[in-house]
């Protein structure tokens, strides 16, 4: 089930009796088993009606019994499993899960893991209740679900501020909502969220980032891009040269691709590269200013300096001066 759609079932007092939560994106599991635990139950009937457990300190047999009781003084009871996957014989839950109690919500959290479909209990599971697998989300697709997670609290944001987001805070969701859950604090309520917010708020510079860097390159502008390479060399923690590198194979890769696009139509350039069309033009720039050797080149070239920041044939050459020297044999 589409997980928009799962949370607003809940909230809205649609309940099954079995969640079967599972998958590599922690973030969307802890919002489902939260939001059941919120909407379930009120406070004064969480204290005789909540039930928590963990995988790796319970016996199955502990959970279906849980599971069986009848709620004290109130419509229905949660009984939740966190860290599922440490949990040993699942299978064992299958007879309950045939037949569960129409009273309890049991919410079933295995994290980092899938479980295996063919399983007889998972197949009950889903027949009686609810599977949701949560797939993790990729670098590429981040900026626009900042972009929905933000108007579903009535904000709106530029694309160059969601790709901010996207290249500091990586792809860890929770990370990435907590910082944003500041912000909103900062801000008002039906405001655009801009880089200035994004830097006055969560501290991701809005002139010295992996996008500002690759557009300097992109456009062949020497001194901005030395700059920027100057700054993250004093700041290795937060611009980690992994972190750069990965980011720039992955532009260069995305700027070949339009030499072999028949249009510059910006629409289906993006689609094409995975990019918001409101970026385009400047890797249409870039595709201008290089050729497709030198595009080749300067993928070898990141390949090679790739072994050297992990110190393959550097001698004592420092981090921050291979950082700039990369940057100059780029353009060059």
């Amino acid at each position: 089930m589409d997980f928009q759609q799962l949370i607003t079932d809940i909230k809205q007092q649609k309940f099954k009796p079995v969640y079967l939560l599972h998958g590599q994106e922690p973030y969307f599991i802890d919002q489902i088993s939260k939001a059941v635990e919120s909407h379930a139950l009120t406070e004064e009937e969480k204290g005789f009606n909540m039930t928590v457990m963990y995988g790796k300190d319970t016996d199955v047999h502990q959970v279906i019994e849980a599971a069986k009781r009848y709620p004290m003084m109130a419509e229905r009871q949660v009984v939740t499993v966190r860290e599922a996957q440490s949990m040993r014989n699942p299978e064992a839950l299958e007879s309950y899960l045939q037949n569960p109690l129409s009273s309890t919500i049991l919410v079933i959290a295995f994290k980092g893991k899938k479980v295996d479909g063919r399983k007889k209990w998972v197949k009950f599971a889903q027949k009686t209740g609810v599977e949701f697998f949560s797939k993790p989300i990729y670098d590429d697709k981040i900026p626009a679900w900042v972009e929905k997670y933000l108007k579903n609290k009535n904000y709106q944001i530029t694309p160059k501020a969601a790709l901010l987001i996207g290249d500091f805070l990586g792809t860890d969701l929770a990370k990435i909502t907590n910082e944003l859950d500041k912000l909103m604090l900062n801000v008002e309520p039906g405001s655009t969220v801009d880089e200035n917010h994004i830097e006055a708020n969560i501290g991701i510079s809005k002139d010295f980032n992996n996008f500002e860097l690759q557009n300097a390159i992109g456009r062949l502008n020497h001194a901005k891009a030395q700059q920027i390479a100057i700054y993250f060399g004093q700041n290795l923690k937060d611009h980690p040269p992994v972190v750069t590198l990965a980011v720039l194979m992955k532009y260069f890769g995305q700027v070949m691709s339009i030499y072999f696009e028949k249009t510059r139509d910006k629409y289906s350039i993006a689609k094409k590269i995975g990019v918001n069309p409101y970026f385009v033009k400047d890797y249409l720039a870039a595709a201008d200013n290089f050729t497709g050797k030198k595009v080749m080149s300067n993928i070898t070239l990141l390949r090679e300096y790739d072994g050297k920041f992990k110190g393959v044939g550097t001698g004592k050459v420092a981090p921050q001066e291979l950082l700039r020297e990369l940057v100059w044999k780029l353009m060059n």
